[in-house]
């Protein structure tokens, strides 16, 4: 580590050189306008006239020079560019998300007037790199191995930070999954920058060219809009149903950069020995088609019986509100709405919800929304685009006898 002058203020930057990595290449020789590199046993070596200014980075096509800038320091952000999704996949298929997130990287890559990149982790994952630029993405980081078939925090951590460092992302969006959550703040510390977690929007600032992190805060009771001005690259992680996913076709071109993994890359102090699926699925409210949803206007935990028989005939997923769920009528992953599930399912049932301004926000971007209620001022008869005033303890029956009835006549 050692003291630089910037505008007369003192910075404490580190810059060095990994020597098990350095292939003694001397494309950072010239690269260097202080001449400070020189080749000394078939390795690079930083003399004492680096001045930390970091144009030899670049230079490393194995990464092997590596600058870091201590957490409060100001970057020359204007070194850093492209818009990178981490495209999320597991068995051999991209998440919803991922897809999401591509649509809303593809918009900010074209209001910067910058690249729009995926990046993909696995084995066997060449086949997606073709649905990714279908999705909107000029190019796509493919880091393929075997050690890399199932997600451990580790390896993946490691890999995003060192090809982040190598090509300097100026916007790096994660979904906000079990995964995402958990990787996204570990890259986002190895990079010294910050994170906005469970955005639920994004947008560029006209004026500075920030981008503009909006998120619930202090329970989902107000927005908070949050900026990373000093550091690269912003980084998000993204509600999964925010964003919608747009898809460009197969006539959009992509370039696919395969990344060679360093053994140093896949080391890692865990193992998974066996991965075992719950005997029942879990609430998949993300990536649902249908969703049936109920309020406090169901009346009781056991009421909601009702609903998961109507969810059960209709191949959906039971959703709940807030209140609901707060009053333990069942568990928080049904939640929908600012403090739970964000969710864009093609059609959406509201039994018995008034329609706080909070759930509205979870579910208004939904295809297509049938209210139940008979308050025939509920707000949520407002955003439907169906609504059935009267009692949901009538309506539904009635609605559930019509579609066993349909069944029957169909068999």
């Amino acid at each position: 580590m050692s003291d630089n002058k910037k505008n007369g203020q003192p910075t404490r930057v580190t810059i060095f050189i990994d020597n098990e990595s350095c292939t003694g290449c001397r494309k950072c020789v010239p690269a260097c306008p202080y001449g400070a590199i020189v080749i000394q046993d078939k390795k690079a070596v930083l003399t004492e006239a680096c001045n930390w200014c970091g144009a030899c980075v670049e230079s490393c096509q194995f990464g092997s020079i590596i600058l870091e800038i201590p957490a409060g320091e100001k970057m020359d952000v204007s070194k850093f560019s492209g818009v990178w999704v981490f495209c999320e996949q597991y068995e051999g298929r991209l998440k919803k998300v991922a897809l999401e997130l591509l649509g809303k990287g593809r918009e900010l890559a074209d209001i910067q007037g910058t690249e729009l990149a995926g990046v993909l982790i696995g084995h066997d994952i060449q086949g997606m790199a073709a649905a990714v630029g279908e999705y909107g993405a000029d190019k796509v980081y493919c880091i393929d191995n075997e050690e890399l078939k199932d997600y451990r925090t580790e390896p993946y951590a490691k890999i995003l930070e060192e090809i982040a460092k190598r090509y300097r992302p100026e916007i790096f969006l994660f979904g906000a999954t079990t995964t995402g959550r958990d990787l996204a703040p570990r890259v986002a510390n190895r990079l010294q920058t910050g994170l906005t977690a469970d955005c639920t929007g994004l947008e560029i600032d006209p004026e500075e060219g920030h981008l503009r992190q909006t998120r619930p805060a202090f329970g989902g009771n107000v927005m908070a809009t949050i900026i990373c001005p000093d550091r690269r690259p912003q980084m998000s992680t993204v509600r999964p149903g925010v964003m919608q996913a747009k898809k460009l076709g197969s006539d959009h071109k992509v370039k696919k950069v395969k990344v060679p993994v360093r053994s140093s890359w896949v080391e890692a102090r865990t193992r998974l020995i066996k991965f075992i699926k719950a005997d029942r699925c879990h609430v998949n409210l993300e990536e649902a088609k249908v969703i049936v949803s109920g309020g406090r206007g169901v009346g009781s935990p056991e009421n909601f019986d009702l609903l998961r028989r109507l969810a059960d005939l209709l191949h959906a997923e039971l959703g709940a509100s807030r209140a609901v769920v707060d009053a333990g009528w069942i568990e928080h992953d049904h939640q929908v709405g600012q403090t739970g599930k964000t969710v864009r399912p093609e059609v959406y049932i509201a039994c018995g919800i008034s329609g706080a301004i909070q759930h509205l926000a979870g579910m208004q971007n939904s295809d297509f929304v049938i209210a139940i209620n008979k308050d025939p001022n509920a707000p949520i008869l407002k955003v439907a685009h169906l609504g059935l005033v009267g009692d949901l303890h009538k309506v539904v029956p009635m609605l559930i006898e019509t579609i066993e009835n349909g069944d029957s006549a169909e068999a």
